[in-house]
């Protein structure tokens, strides 16, 4: 059999080993511990910046809406600034039509008027040609 003091000896062992194991998985659970608190911060910035990209999206189809919503306006203002301004030019194209006319008539009015003044200036130049040779007849200077 075996003696006491080969008993003891082994119960030292085991009792060195479980410290040994007990430490170990101390240094397992801080390890452990540390890597969940990192994965803890590491998920809670991923959700954090999710919650921001959601935000963004959020904004973004506001104000894809309100862009759409601005487009449909200016739209239907374009259209009726449209209708005003083809209203307005068949209205006044009778008017330009006729002050066109007008303006076409006073190029021919003024031609006539010019081609009348040279015409007078013309027979006045040829009259007073005779008219001085008639009063130095009548005045007998030579």
């Amino acid at each position: 059999m075996t003696s006491n003091d080969d008993i003891l000896r082994a119960l030292g062992r085991v009792e060195g080993r479980l410290t040994g194991i007990e430490e170990n998985v101390a240094l397992l659970r801080g390890e452990v511990s540390d890597e969940k608190d990192n994965a803890h911060e590491s998920r809670s910035v991923i959700h954090r910046r999710l919650d921001e990209q959601a935000k963004q999206i959020a904004h973004l189809d506001t104000t894809v809406a309100i862009s759409g919503g601005v487009d449909a306006t200016l739209r239907a203002e374009i259209k009726s600034l449209t209708e005003t301004v083809d209203k307005n030019h068949a209205a006044t194209q009778p008017a330009l039509e006729d002050w066109k006319r007008i303006k076409t008539i006073g190029y021919g009015v003024s031609g006539l008027i010019a081609i009348a003044g040279l015409t007078v200036g013309a027979i006045v130049t040829w009259a007073s040609d005779g008219a001085v040779a008639w009063l130095r007849h009548w005045l007998k200077i030579n």
